[in-house]
C-alpha cells in the first residue's frame, strides 16, 4: 500500500488556494479601464493571486499530522 505525499488538510488547502488564484484571475478581468489600468486590475487582483500562491505554499510545506 502506498502513502498519498500530503494529508487531507494538506489537499484541502491546496483546492482553497487554486479557487482564490481563479478569483483573483478573474477579478483582474471585471476592471472596465482601458487596458484594465484600474483598481481591480492592477491592484486588487494581483493581491488575491499573490495571496492564492501564498496559501498553494503553505498547503505544500505544510506537515501532515499523520506523520
Amino acid at each position: 500500500m502506498s502513502k498519498l505525499p500530503f494529508g487531507k488538510k494538506n489537499y484541502q488547502l491546496m483546492i482553497i488556494g487554486l479557487v482564490i488564484l481563479v478569483v483573483g484571475f478573474i477579478t483582474m478581468t471585471l476592471d472596465k479601464e482601458p487596458h484594465g489600468f484600474g483598481f481591480l486590475g492592477l491592484t486588487l487582483g494581483p493581491l488575491i493571486v499573490v495571496g492564492g500562491f501564498i496559501v498553494e505554499i503553505f498547503a505544500i510545506l505544510h506537515r501532515p499530522s499523520d506523520r
